[in-house]
């Protein structure tokens, strides 16, 4: 059982596809294991080894793709997002404790200044004239013998990525070689994933949702991801025509972006020949999905994950197994429980913190005592999601533990004001969200995105809401928006969301 990076790439055909881009020659398995054996010794010899930390600032393409599997396979990536500023590259290089920092060549970004500053060695990833899509050289200057040279070993920290923190600190999630490699394994075999099977990735790379469902997966079972420079929707349709994917995954938003196009780019839509389409990192509207598996013809296959569990630990099943809307499926890799306040494991269908274990989560957080205390209990790790299991084993999430809005001691479920506001002609986005109050503590508000050419009052979708929710859960503040705010992935983000409106 493959437990390391390396020992996942050694299963590919080597003449087979394993990194493909637009406009670019494809990168074959054997391409992709010289790559890394290359990658590896270069590294080496610049005193860059095991356990070494390795920031890695590229956009979303090819070479993020290949540059997360090579350094993954002798050091540890540490995936930073491109558009962060000064001050946010000087807090991920300095927490992480970075050794080197990896940017294109002909770079400008600020990291490359901050990374001096710290005295981290900079080194660019240049790609050789008509190179395959993927391949890069290292170039900068040796910072003598590594200390621990070779290939990572299975105990060996793969990744580190940090949590999002909207209400702390980010935490450092470190992630094994066994972490990383069991996840994509799990993705794998919760989609029955072949080495005929092309992904096409629209998710960014410095997040857990691409490197792990789209890259990862797709390298475990020796299949092939197709790198976009990352979402557009005015051009996705261009790359499906393409790529000719089996399938992609992506973040609602997207899902959504992509459908309310569909009608425009029907020749290309009738010429995907999709198997399944994947969805995670956020709740899917049974609304949007109902609308996806009509317009495309392929199910949709609603997953759960985290950073914490190298990405997946519930999803729903391919056919002839059941997808259920607004369950996010069975547990698909760890185990999966319901827990209580005093720490007991709940019966199905009562509801508790949802906890997990298993070979894909981390053994916890970095230099955190408090934090690894307060999310650890008898070796389970709280994910902070309210939830429960249904009589046959399907998992809902009821919401998140610090997004149920308490409204004078009355707990609403934001999730679930969104899905009845979703059911109303006029509005194509809806996130509910907590607006503090000062005799009640926090009141119900929703930010709404109308559909285009519709038109609807606050009143108009008060009384709407009031029809199907009881009283104290209808939202009293709606703000009409052109753009619901969203974080660095595509995710819409209840918290802080009324003082990002200004409320």
């Amino acid at each position: 059982m493959a437990e390391t990076i390396l020992d996942l790439i050694a299963g590919g055909a080597g003449d087979a596809v394993a990194l493909s881009a637009p406009e670019r020659e494809s990168l074959t398995y054997a391409g992709l294991r010289d790559l890394c054996a290359k990658t590896v010794a270069d590294m080496n010899a610049l005193g860059i080894g095991r356990n070494d930390r390795v920031a890695i600032v590229l956009p979303n393409g090819p070479e993020m793709a290949a540059a997360f599997i090579a350094v993954g396979a002798g050091a540890t990536t540490a995936p930073l997002n491109p558009a962060y500023r000064a001050d946010e590259f000087r807090f991920y290089l300095e927490d992480l404790g970075a050794k080197a920092l990896f940017v294109e060549a002909g770079s400008e970004s600020p990291a490359i200044g901050v990374a001096g500053d710290l005295g981290v060695s900079v080194y660019e990833l240049k790609v050789p004239a008509g190179a395959p899509a993927g391949v890069f050289e290292i170039s900068g200057d040796s910072q003598g013998a590594a200390a621990n040279p070779g290939p990572a070993g299975v105990d060996d920290i793969g990744l580190v990525l940090h949590t999002s923190g909207t209400t702390s600190r980010p935490k450092i999630v470190p992630l094994s070689q066994t972490n990383i490699c069991a996840s994509a394994r799990n993705i794998g075999n919760t989609l029955s994933l072949t080495g005929d099977d092309r992904c096409m990735n629209i998710m960014p790379l410095f997040h857990i949702h691409g490197l792990i469902a789209a890259v990862l997966s797709s390298i475990a079972a020796g299949g092939s991801t197709y790198c976009t420079p990352g979402f557009n929707a005015l051009r996705v349709f261009g790359w499906f025509d393409d790529a000719k994917p089996s399938w992609y995954t992506a973040v609602p938003t997207m899902h959504q972006a992509i459908q309310s196009r569909a009608n425009r780019n029907q020749e290309s839509v009738d010429a995907m020949n999709l198997r399944f389409i994947r969805s995670s990192s956020s709740s899917l509207p049974p609304q949007v999905m109902a609308a996806l598996e009509e317009t495309f013809g392929a199910p949709v296959i609603e997953s759960y994950g985290m950073t914490e569990a190298a990405h997946q630990m519930a999803s729903n099943l391919l056919p002839p197994g059941a997808r259920k809307a607004g369950s996010v499926g069975v547990a698909a890799g760890p185990e999966v429980e319901i827990m209580g306040e005093d720490g007991t494991i709940l019966e199905r269908g009562q509801v508790g913190e949802i906890v997990i274990r298993g070979d894909n989560v981390t053994k916890g957080y970095e230099a955190n005592e408090k934090a690894n205390a307060e999310a650890f209990t008898d070796g389970w790790f709280r994910t902070g999601d309210q939830g429960q299991f249904d009589a046959d084993g399907y998992l809902s999430i009821t919401g998140r533990l610090k997004e149920i809005i308490n409204r004078g001691g009355e707990k609403i479920s934001p999730r679930e004001v969104d899905e009845i506001l979703l059911d109303h002609p006029a509005i194509d986005q809806a996130v509910t969200f907590a607006l503090p109050h000062d005799k009640l503590g926090e009141e119900v508000a929703a930010a709404i995105v109308l559909k285009e050419g519709q038109e609807a009052s606050e009143t108009e979708i008060r009384e709407f809401a009031a029809g199907q929710l009881a009283d104290f859960k209808v939202p009293r503040k709606i703000v009409f928006l052109e753009e619901i705010p969203k974080g660095a992935t595509g995710k819409l983000q209840r918290i802080g969301l009324h003082e990002k409106l200004g409320l």
